[in-house]
């Protein structure tokens, strides 16, 4: 819990040195047209890599914003710091540390290992074939997603690297993680990725692994095969909407709105989503992915009622 609230309270702080900015409306709209792009991006593969895409446009923004120079710091750090975790744990495996008047970055890039100690807690003598499999299935998971991980960290580096040619600019890159909802069935894995610059976007890419096989879970696998699961949840999320615009003005959704093709129609197979630990499904959308900018990443959870039917041990 201290490690979450250590996370957002950052996260709120980057984002309010942001709030007083305006950006013009031809700025506006490449923002908009960025990210339209990326979500269809997103729908065509399975890896969330659309950093790269809201990168152009916030570096376009960043011309526009002076600021005074000054002599940067740079810093990096290799660690092995235990986050949480039991037959999986999270340790942070690079720190990379900017700052600048103009540039700032707080990247920290986690890895997934597994806890020897634990793996083999509980295993009877007669389970140690399917134990044996499943930590080979783990073993690669793992490894699997620390590849992405490193990919993705990597190239958010990169891009801030380059745009710190813009000498009129501005950016602020924070990269953070956590681990979420972890119980003896399940391993979660949230990485946080925030970018301002002229305004800002955030991403959250979470990483779930069924430690009942090693294997990564897909939210398809959470229901009996041929089952439509995409109807039920996406109208629960739908009704989940209007009531909560219709008790806080303040919030908005893009649903019902008058400009059908900005509505949010229904979720698909690579909607990011979690367990929490009633076992409900969580279902997480980035920001601008199904409202406006001030809405930041938004959650729904889903009763487990709407899908109790078709989930497979509910």
């Amino acid at each position: 819990m201290r490690q979450r609230e250590q996370n957002m309270d950052k996260m709120v702080n980057v984002k309010n040195r942001y709030k007083a900015v305006k950006m013009s409306e031809l700025q506006i709209e490449s923002m908009k047209k960025s990210i339209a792009k990326a979500k269809r991006e997103k729908q065509r593969v399975h890896q969330k890599h659309i950093f790269r895409n809201i990168a152009v446009a916030a570096a376009v923004a960043a011309m526009f914003v002076v600021l005074p120079n000054t002599s940067p710091t740079i810093a990096y750090a290799m660690s092995n710091i235990p986050v949480l975790g039991k037959v999986v744990k999270a340790v942070t495996f690079r720190d990379y540390q900017y700052e600048s008047e103009r540039h700032n970055a707080d990247i920290e890039v986690p890895e997934l290992v597994l806890d020897e100690t634990e793996q083999t807690t509980g295993v009877q003598q007669d389970k140690e074939e399917t134990s044996g499999q499943m930590q080979e299935n783990l073993k690669k998971t793992t490894e699997e997603i620390n590849a992405e991980i490193r990919q993705i960290t990597e190239q958010i580096v990169t891009e801030f690297e380059e745009n710190l040619q813009y000498e009129e600019g501005y950016q602020d890159v924070l990269v953070k993680s956590e681990v979420i909802a972890t119980t003896d069935e399940y391993f979660t894995l949230k990485l946080i990725c925030y970018q301002g610059a002229g305004s800002g976007a955030e991403w959250d890419y979470f990483y779930t692994i069924d430690l009942t096989t090693g294997e990564r879970l897909a939210l398809k696998d959470l229901f009996v095969d041929g089952a439509d699961y995409i109807t039920p949840i996406s109208e629960n999320i739908k009704e989940q909407m209007r009531e909560q615009m219709k008790e806080d003005e303040m919030v908005y959704y893009w649903v019902d709105d008058e400009i059908e093709e900005c509505n949010f129609k229904a979720i698909t197979d690579e909607t990011s989503f979690y367990l929490n630990e009633k076992n409900e499904i969580v279902i997480a959308f980035d920001e601008y992915e199904v409202a406006p900018g001030y809405m930041g990443c938004v959650e729904f959870v889903i009763p487990n009622e709407v899908t109790e039917s078709i989930r497979i041990n509910n």
